[in-house]
């Protein structure tokens, strides 16, 4: 059965992106690319060469020097790939409390996401990838195979944003997270640089009501019935 070789999973923050990616990864032996990770990097390479993430040209001068590789897992100890920066095996070390305080603004910068994108673009390309962002189907891959983006109410994201910290221990108040999770809307949609949208050729699930079975359900069904040249 021919499958789509390239599959863009784009939406806004919490709305399952990372889960329903590294699902539909594992059950089709794909590479799960979150390209999130590359910020992350940069960020994290930042912070461990004194590198201000307030300075623009210092980080995306870096972003534009740093060579960075998502590959399939390399050590089992739970991670969906391993994140390689020059070389280096920083798949947990971006997930630092001090990489996730400064991985917003870097996030932000043309030049950041300019030298990324190049990056993204040339692992999107080699086939055998679910690729999850906020600009893969508009931008990084528009030639995707398959595009699909998954949203939800900002009630129900904050909700699940919410339930995870509470999961994880941390103290966390409802109200905050949805005013975070509007906050990044604003950011993510308002950007002038490969803003959050929907592609025109994508398909749109509304996960408001769906667990991630369903879900799951709903995109393996078109990945299945996918078509070379539909």
């Amino acid at each position: 059965m021919a499958r789509p070789s390239t599959i863009a999973i784009d939406g806004p923050a919490a709305s399952g992106k990372s889960t329903i990616g590294g699902i539909l990864a594992e059950r089709l032996g794909y590479l799960c690319f979150d390209t999130g990770v590359m910020y992350r990097a940069v960020t994290w390479a930042a912070l461990e060469r004194g590198i201000a993430v307030k300075d623009e040209t210092g980080v995306s001068a870096l972003a534009e020097r740093l060579r960075i590789d998502v590959i399939h897992p390399t050590v089992e100890d739970g991670r969906q790939y391993t994140v390689l920066a020059d070389g280096q095996d920083v798949t947990w070390e971006i997930r630092r409390p001090e990489v996730n305080g400064g991985v917003s603004p870097v996030s932000t910068y043309p030049g950041v996401r300019a030298a990324l994108t190049v990056q993204q673009r040339r692992i999107g390309r080699q086939g055998r990838i679910v690729m999850v962002g906020r600009d893969i189907g508009t931008v990084v891959l528009p030639e995707a195979d398959l595009k699909i983006y998954l949203d939800a109410t900002v009630e129900e994201r904050a909700g699940r944003r919410y339930r995870e910290d509470v999961a994880r221990g941390e103290s966390s108040k409802f109200e905050l997270v949805l005013a975070s999770v509007r906050r990044r809307d604003e950011i993510d949609s308002g950007r002038r640089l490969a803003p959050l949208r929907v592609a025109g050729d994508a398909v749109v699930i509304d996960t408001t009501n769906l667990d991630v079975e369903q879900v799951v359900e709903r995109v393996m069904a078109l990945v299945n019935g996918w078509s070379a040249g539909e």
